[in-house]
């Protein structure tokens, strides 16, 4: 009889040691590459005015 509860004392501590842990997994945030453009990019919309200022002008 004891060893049947001494059994059962052992099985009961043995589910509740590998029952898992609660908490919550670790994730890692995704690495963001930005892709670089040319240094004439940005020079582009003011040469773009430029040229409808000098043909309004013109056009004057």
């Amino acid at each position: 009889m004891k060893k049947l509860i001494v059994a059962a004392a052992f099985a009961a501590a043995a589910t509740t040691a590998s029952a898992g842990n609660l908490e919550e997994p670790i994730v890692e945030a995704p690495v963001i590459v930005e892709e670089t453009t040319g240094s004439s990019a940005g020079i582009l919309l003011p040469l773009l005015l430029l040229v409808v200022v000098a043909a309004a002008v013109a056009a004057s």
